[in-house]
């Protein structure tokens, strides 16, 4: 999957400075605004984007604005993206060599900005960080050198004439100084001879990003963008260096500030920051696996080995947000409890890492096992220009080496990406889908190899976007009714056949998981014959701001097809393995619910919640399951599901509602109507409230089956 990432500050600004140093106004400096009264202060505005007066900070809507100093701040997106207008100040004399201010929000020429004005012409121009979705709403200082125009008049005029995303400026703190802010040193170097696991690299959410070049005994292992921490850090990112113990290691970072204590605190350390409160975070899910520590999103790998299940990632162990792809590492016995190994693969001259697959390769088609050891084979993207598909392999399962031979396959279109290989037994051939954006249309292309080395162009299916994924199920579990099923990032899917080098559809474009926090998931290859299922892990979208990691995965799933009045269609139900994670129960006994009557939950108190309930809505017009504060809600008339906003049919089966309901510190999944809805929501709720209650509205409904359980966490400190 390709995110893209926000550019850097417009060039004419100088890069980070630690807000401090613009938190007061020196003797000899001239303050032009600070925005801290009730309204602009002479300053003029037209249009409807920047109101009246000040901001007191963050808007509606809005992600947290911060750096910004004292209590009010020039901010843009009143009434969201789509406002605009002008802010002008009055006239004023440059007396002064250099004007100083803070900055944030969109960086599109022209549209987003503030210009300085003399004699009627615009002559410096700064625009904030961001043109891309992520970034971060902090304000960095900025100057300009204006000696040129010492004694001169001059004005300066806010413009926000942007209405898509980040349509929006953010300004704070105008000063005159004579002062410059501190210069930049380049290419600066700190070394360690390596005597502990961690190497502890201070973070700071939103700071510029620097080019951090890491170097074992002299040579160049990989390069990251960094969001150093210039001074105090938001949280502390991590290397595991346990494979370089009584080596050189050399951190070489493109620019720093002069006063910059960065490198200084990079520290050895035989245990990670804030490690004794590692899974117990406020915000961190206890059952959905999240990482250590940075960014996570598309599962890759996802594959079983010598009894474990292997979860690979799109990780960013350096930052907050999306960037510095490589490839995360953690094993489970069940699904359900997870241990983090060191990252798999790192960004290499070909790229970062983008998604992939992997496989077993049991009859060393490939020549990379060894006697009684076949090899585990990741296929990945690397992300450059070209972008291209490349593959590592290993026999251990967690150290892999890349193919010297990379790539195995070139570009076909830029940013083509996500290669997903399976094996296809009648055709003795492993088969590869990749997602492929050919002239303006989404296509999955499929190709074949006898060797997973080299690869032959089969042909393509029209329609789905990015990380695809290939796989048969039998139909209402007949072995001899198999279908192939063909899915794209959004869980969007074709049901169809495969005849050894094309894909035909037998249904239309399919409707996947609702709500838009699911994408990008993938199913676990070589599970055991014996077992037999279909096991699915997805990305969920839920931001943990404030938290030193971000994003989550699914809950692991059981996929099934089963027939419909409308033909094949696809299930999917928890797996099993969750039943090992209940500490407690209550049962209902089968009995009617009446509109304004007693919960039948009552007493029920749990901050983690599974939910199983089967009821016969009758006459009631609505039935409500109110869980930690988040209501879902099942309509009659039009027969669907409701929460948050979101809605999805939810069609009765023999007149009942079949529902299960997880519920976690960041993120309710619900299942419904046999697995056929899947409706996972991004929700933090009230720790205060630990309360389920079940109503109904207009007429009663009766409860046939009712089991909570309060469930435990599946983390155990490491």
């Amino acid at each position: 999957m390709k995110v893209r990432v926000m550019k850097p500050i417009s060039t004419f600004l100088i890069p980070t400075l630690l807000v401090s140093a613009l938190s007061a106004v020196a003797a000899d400096d001239r303050l032009i605004a600070d925005f801290e009264g009730a309204d602009y202060s002479g300053w003029s505005a037209t249009g409807d984007a920047f109101g009246n007066g000040p901001a007191g900070g963050t808007l509606p809507g809005q992600m947290a604005v911060g750096d910004y100093q004292g209590k009010g701040l020039v901010n843009s997106f009143r009434g969201g993206d789509g406002s605009t207008g002008t802010l002008t100040s009055p006239s004023f004399t440059i007396d002064r060599p250099f004007l100083r201010f803070l900055i944030g929000g969109g960086g599109w020429e022209g549209k987003t900005c503030m210009e300085l004005l003399v004699d009627g012409k615009s002559v410096r121009s700064a625009t904030g960080p961001n043109t891309e979705p992520g970034g971060s709403e902090n304000l960095a200082p900025a100057e300009w050198d204006v000696r040129e125009f010492q004694g001169k008049e001059a004005v300066l005029r806010i413009t926000d004439k942007a209405t898509g995303g980040w349509g929006h400026i953010n300004i704070d703190h105008i000063v005159l100084t004579e002062t410059r802010l501190p210069g930049m040193r380049m290419n600066v170097e700190r070394s360690f001879v390596v005597s502990e696991p961690f190497l502890l690299i201070p973070i700071r959410n939103g700071a510029d990003k620097r080019e951090v070049t890491f170097l074992l005994d002299g040579k160049e292992l990989v390069t990251n963008t960094i969001e150093l921490a210039d001074a105090e850090p938001d949280w502390w990112a991590f290397v595991d260096t346990t494979a370089w113990m009584g080596k050189s290691l050399t951190l070489r970072v493109d620019k720093l500030r002069e006063d910059s204590a960065a490198l200084d605190q990079v520290t050895q350390s035989d245990s990670l920051r804030g490690s004794e409160a590692l899974y117990q975070e406020k915000l961190r899910g206890r059952f959905h696996f999240s990482s250590r520590r940075g960014w996570l999103n598309d599962p890759n790998g996802l594959v079983f080995h010598n009894g474990l299940y292997h979860l690979f990632y799109q990780h960013n162990p350096y930052g907050w947000s999306w960037g510095n792809m490589h490839w995360g590492h953690a094993v489970s016995p069940d699904m359900i409890h997870w241990r983090e190994l060191p990252s798999a693969l790192a960004p290499d001259s070909f790229g970062p890492m983008f998604s992939g697959g992997a496989v077993v390769d049991w009859n060393n088609t490939s020549g990379f096992g060894e006697t009684g050891k076949p090899p585990v084979v990741l296929f990945y993207t690397a992300a450059g220009d070209p972008t291209v598909q490349c593959l590592a392999h290993g026999t251990d399962g967690v150290h892999f080496t890349k193919y010297e031979g990379n790539p195995i396959l070139d570009q076909v279109t830029p940013g083509n990406r996500d290669p997903k290989v399976v094996w296809h037994e009648p055709s003795g051939k492993w088969v590869m889908t990749l997602y492929v954006e050919h002239e303006g249309v989404h296509t999955i292309h499929f190709y074949n190899s006898s060797d997973l080395k080299q690869w032959t162009y089969l042909s393509r299916v029209d329609g789905l976007f990015e990380c695809p994924e290939f796989y048969q199920l039998g139909v209402d579990g007949d072995p001899s009714d198999k279908k192939w099923v063909l899915s794209g990032a959004s869980g969007e899917y074709f049901v169809g056949s495969f005849d050894s080098r094309v894909f035909q559809p037998e249904t239309p474009k399919l409707r996947g998981p609702h709500g838009d926090v699911y994408y990008a998931a993938q199913n676990f290859s070589n599970i055991p014959e014996s077992d037999g299922r279909c096991i699915q892990i997805g990305w969920l979208r839920t931001e943990t701001r404030g938290m030193p990691f971000n994003q989550s995965m699914s809950i692991p799933r059981e996929l099934k097809l089963v027939r419909t009045p409308d033909g094949p269609r696809q299930t999917m139900t928890p797996v099993e393995e969750l039943a090992g994670i209940r500490i407690r129960s209550q049962g209902i006994a089968p009995r009617d619910l009446e509109p304004g009557g007693r919960n039948p939950l009552d007493g029920f108190q749990a901050e983690l919640v599974e939910i199983r309930a089967e009821i016969e809505p009758g006459d009631a017009e609505e039935l409500t399951i109110d869980i930690r504060g988040a209501k879902l809600i099942y309509r009659k008339s039009p027969g669907e599901l409701e929460i948050k906003g979101v809605k999805a049919p939810a069609p009765l089966r023999d007149g009942r509602l079949d529902l299960i309901v997880y519920c976690d510190l960041h993120v309710i999944e619900i299942f419904a109507c046999g697995g056929l809805v899947y409706l996972p929501i991004s929700f933090q709720p009230d720790p205060r409230n630990l309360s389920t209650v079940l109503s109904c509205q207009g007429g009663a409904a009766r409860i046939r089956s009712l089991h909570a359980y309060t469930l435990s966490s599946a983390w155990r400190a490491r």
